[in-house]
């Protein structure tokens, strides 16, 4: 780390004790990092790297005279909740409520959820589109498109699913905070995870809209082959088939198939937009 940020002269570095056979390297004595961080003594590579055993006392920081030892023991202390004990929040004097002013609407988040094949996505862009025409900002965060970039990382365990879905809440929810409203659509097939999203945001702000449709009409529609692929076993854990799909309980928006006439897109989105215009969202 040295060797790397060699610009950091105003920290204080002493090494201490560092001759433990678990480094595999010789004792150093006591000494100032500025001897080696200057430019030129951290770009020759002086520093190699050390790697440290957990619960190894292996050096000292001293920064704003505050001392604190470091090992792995103490940081996973620290990490223990994902988040480090000093890490605060830093205010701004421009809030949520400025943003959305200059937007004349509230942001808000609106959950589509429902199985493949549902039209989530089909109905995310007929909303956006309903609503640019009404001069209303929005962003939509697909399921699949998150998966190209922020979430490249994850696969369908059902654990990457979780996490998938925790992402894409608190990017939502960043969205909100931004005065946008935010259109999430992705298939989320579990309600605790839908209402882990729903307490991520103040009471309102979450709008919860289920495609009930059923499933042997997304099994017909398999715009993607995917069920095709499971009832082959090709593909397991696909939800409706060999996963379950937990239906929501209190959604704010029901959207169903009337017989056999499944509503168009633009009709479905225009119950979403009324849904807005009474509850307030499309002004400030």
């Amino acid at each position: 780390m040295i060797a790397k940020n060699y610009n950091c002269c105003f920290l204080n570095c002493s090494f201490i004790d560092s001759s433990s056979p678990k480094l595999g390297v010789s004792s150093f004595n006591s000494f100032d990092c500025r001897l080696i961080c200057s430019r030129g003594a951290a770009r020759s590579g002086f520093l190699k790297p050390v790697k440290a055993m957990e619960s190894s006392k292996t050096f000292h920081i001293e920064a704003n005279k505050t001392h604190q030892d470091v090992s792995g023991g103490n940081l996973d202390k620290k990490f223990a909740n994902g988040m480090a004990e000093n890490v605060v929040w830093h205010k701004c004097s421009v809030q949520k409520i400025d943003r959305q002013e200059l937007l004349q609407q509230k942001g808000c988040v609106i959950w589509i959820t429902g199985l493949s094949g549902s039209g989530k996505s089909t109905l995310a862009c007929a909303l956006a589109r309903g609503l640019h025409m009404r001069g209303k900002l929005t962003y939509i965060l697909d399921g699949d498109n998150v998966r190209h970039g922020l979430n490249k990382d994850l696969t369908f365990k059902a654990e990457d699913r979780v996490e998938n879905i925790r992402r894409i809440g608190e990017v939502a929810k960043l969205f909100a905070d931004a005065g946008v409203i935010s259109i999430a659509s992705l298939i989320s097939p579990y309600r605790k995870d839908r209402d882990a999203c729903r307490a991520l945001l103040q009471e309102g702000d979450f709008i919860e809209v289920f495609m009930d449709i059923p499933l042997q009409v997304c099994e017909a529609r398999d715009p993607k082959g995917l069920y095709k692929l499971a009832r082959a076993g090709k593909i397991k854990g696909f939800t409706g088939i060999d996963d379950p799909y937990e239906p929501p309980l209190k959604s704010e928006i029901v959207l169903q198939q009337m017989g056999e006439i499944c509503p168009s897109p633009s009709d479905m989105a225009d119950v979403v937009i009324s849904y807005l215009e009474r509850n307030g969202y499309l002004q400030a």
